[in-house]
């Protein structure tokens, strides 16, 4: 098809100029000013701002805050390269506007759910802040990248969402160790094909509770770490096993015995022997024979205290979706449906189990922000999307998202409803220009006795410099 391969040769010709090749210039030295961001958010009408309680008006987006009214980013990001040596930084000023306390009914329902104290009747103040979103260094041993600094993982082959790690909160600092091209085993094993393994210990921020410190510090914070191997026996199917444990923290000294225990014990003890807060993911990705350029379907899968989510699936949460590349007849069309649910009727030791734990009472968060996907602790969601790719970077998308809330978990259940169009168009070879609107409708008893809805706003503008 001679459309197809005309949008190639863009997609080909842009990839070349966005990763140009003399990055080992001047024997393998050089440092460069990546891009340079200004976006700015307005938001009409009340945002949902809690994903771990109720479901968020803006996912995905590095856990930058929100609130009604204005909202405005300006950032930049650059990176250097010594040899094996490498930095990278991406920071920005971030400014959200001040959100209102939570009714008297929904302060006090979050006590009884989480076993914590009744939040304060307190306004969050706007925010002003620099932050920086990443900022690592690391060495590149014979295709394995050593890593240290805040660093961002996607661990799912979702776009819409990925269910034990994805960049809806901020970036932690971790040390990583990442290996960057695949290898394969030797012998019998190499018809595992090309393999990738990563391995990454971290420490978590913004946690306020612990059952066994209620009413004290948490400090230190609890830390975080994880592992994934992925395996590619054939072109068309990749395979994923994935593993993440919160430990440490008051009561909880950090020694390598009890990191042993997180990693190969299968039991649960809440006094000195804890073993942590353990998560175990699945992913599969398929290309169907023979409609290998038009469709690709995924699995991703998560389960609370188990140890592998394939081998419980009554007791794991899903996420399935399906990507076609091109429609019939429409080569410039993509489509993207993708469905999640945590509301297991099997599986749940209580309301709202997954992403909560008993000892760590803020959950699977870091400052606040779930980790893991929107659809949040016992809900089901869906989200559809169809992009007209009019280049390589330029493109239009049109997008729904629903996420509902188990009236099992929350009193009177919940529902949101997101309808979103977004442009991006390369304005300049080295200029971009984005901008976005989406309108939110949502019921949820606890916070408001009716339904309310809001309309969200955005602009941006990018430079990557020459």
């Amino acid at each position: 098809d001679r459309l197809v391969d005309r949008q190639t040769a863009r997609t080909y010709e842009a990839a070349q100029q966005e990763c140009p090749a003399p990055w080992n210039d001047a024997g393998g030295q050089r440092a460069a000013l990546e891009s340079a961001s200004l976006r700015f958010t307005s938001i009409g009408g009340a945002p949902l701002t809690d994903g771990y309680h109720f479901g968020q008006t803006i996912v995905d987006d590095f856990g930058r805050p929100y609130g009604e009214g204005a909202n405005w980013i300006a950032g930049i990001s650059g990176r250097g390269v010594l040899g094996p040596l490498g930095v990278y930084l991406r920071g920005e000023y971030q400014r959200a506007a001040s959100r209102p306390p939570l009714s008297e009914e929904a302060r006090q329902w979050i006590a009884r759910a989480d076993g914590v104290p009744v939040p304060a009747a307190e306004p969050e103040k706007a925010t002003e802040r620099f932050r920086l979103l990443e900022a690592y260094a690391s060495f590149n041993f014979h295709n394995w990248m050593v890593s240290f600094g805040k660093q961002n993982l996607w661990w799912g082959p979702g776009r819409g969402g990925s269910l034990l790690f994805s960049s809806n909160a901020e970036p932690i600092p971790m040390f990583r160790i990442n290996r960057v091209l695949p290898f394969k085993f030797p012998l019998f094993l190499k018809w595992l094909g090309p393999v990738r393994a990563e391995f990454f210990f971290g420490q978590l921020a913004g946690h306020q509770h612990i059952r066994t410190q209620l009413g004290r510090p948490v400090d230190p914070q609890p830390f975080l770490h994880g592992q994934k191997i992925n395996f590619k026996p054939t072109p068309n199917l990749e395979i994923g096993f994935s593993r993440t444990a919160i430990y440490g923290g008051p009561g909880l000294p950090l020694t390598p015995e009890g990191i042993w225990r997180t990693l190969f014990s299968y039991g649960n003890s809440f006094g000195p022997a804890d073993p942590g807060d353990r998560r175990s993911g699945f992913d599969v990705a398929y290309r169907v024979p023979g409609l290998r350029q038009w469709l690709l379907v995924y699995l991703d899968a998560f389960a609370e205290d188990e140890p592998s989510a394939i081998a419980h699936p009554h007791r794991a949460a899903m996420h399935p979706g399906i990507y076609l590349p091109q429609l019939p007849g429409l080569p410039n069309w993509d489509f993207r449906a993708e469905g999640a649910f945590t509301d297991l009727p099997d599986g749940l030791a209580f309301p709202g189990f997954y992403y909560a734990n008993v000892r760590y009472l803020d959950g699977y968060t870091n400052r606040g922000n779930l980790l893991g996907h929107w659809v949040g602790r016992q809900g089901h969601g869906m989200q559809f999307s169809s992009t007209y790719w009019r280049g390589p970077r330029d493109k239009v998308q049109f997008g729904y998202r629903r996420a509902m809330v188990s009236g099992d978990f929350l009193p009177g259940g919940g529902r949101i409803d997101d309808y979103t169009v977004r442009m991006d168009w390369l304005v300049r070879p080295n200029l971009g220009f984005s901008a976005s609107v989406q309108y939110e409708r949502w019921n949820i008893p606890v916070l408001s006795a009716g339904k309310e809805s809001n309309v969200l706003t955005s602009v941006q503008l990018t430079l990557w410099p020459d």
